[in-house]
């Protein structure tokens, strides 16, 4: 089954990573000492501000699993018929931070399209604030409970030249981890798309094995 194109109104769905760094400062401290002139003095302690160090921020997660082998076979099977089950890596330019997995395939006139990508941020705050990020762009969804530390989908559909298509977005955040699952789907001879709750269920049960995955490979 060959490969078909993204439709036009979807072809610039992918956004890129963005990495934010957060780092500590410690103060180094140590104790003042009395000149010899001086004995009856008393002895305070101080702290110096001169020569703070940097502390690493742990990372739970450092490198973005392999995102082909984060979706069942049996879930790409039922999600996006007639594809090659491999799925198709998309380049990133930094892959450690980045990777993302599409299937895609025209079954007779139902055509179906599946992207998974994990994104690795420097903290797990940085993680939090890219999440809260795209779900407020990703208006009229809601939570999904139990995916990740935080969990939301949201379904969307769009008309281009009397074809509808329904996408669904699902994005969780676990830990320093960002997961953002795409699934959407038409029918070229009635031009009509799938179901809401179709493609909703979907996109969340692709999620969750993405979820896993990551989660196993720690």
């Amino acid at each position: 089954m060959r490969d078909l194109p993204l439709p036009l109104a979807l072809a610039a769905r992918l956004t890129p990573v963005v990495v934010l760094a957060t780092a500590g400062w410690a103060l180094s401290s140590g104790s003042a000492t009395p000149a010899a002139q001086h004995k009856d003095a008393p002895q305070t302690g101080t702290r110096s501000a001169s020569a703070p160090s940097s502390t690493a921020v742990a990372k739970t997660y450092t490198a973005a699993p392999a995102p082909c082998a984060a979706v069942a076979t049996k879930t790409v099977k039922s999600l996006v018929p007639g594809a090659k089950t491999a799925g198709k890596e998309i380049r990133s330019t930094d892959e450690t931070l980045r990777r993302t997995c599409s299937w895609n395939a025209l079954k007779g006139y139902d055509y179906r399209w599946l992207d998974v990508s994990f994104e690795i941020m420097d903290s797990d705050q940085a993680a939090q604030k890219s999440y809260r990020a795209r779900i407020t762009e990703k208006s009229g969804g809601g939570d999904v409970p139990g995916l990740g530390d935080a969990g939301y989908s949201v379904v969307n559909l769009t008309t281009e030249d009397k074809q509808q298509t329904r996408e669904g977005e699902v994005v969780a955040q676990v830990a320093n981890a960002l997961v953002v699952v795409t699934y959407n789907g038409s029918d070229f001879e009635s031009r009509k798309a799938p179901g809401t709750d179709e493609i909703n269920k979907g996109a969340i049960k692709a999620a969750k094995d993405a979820v896993a995955a990551l989660e196993g490979g720690r």
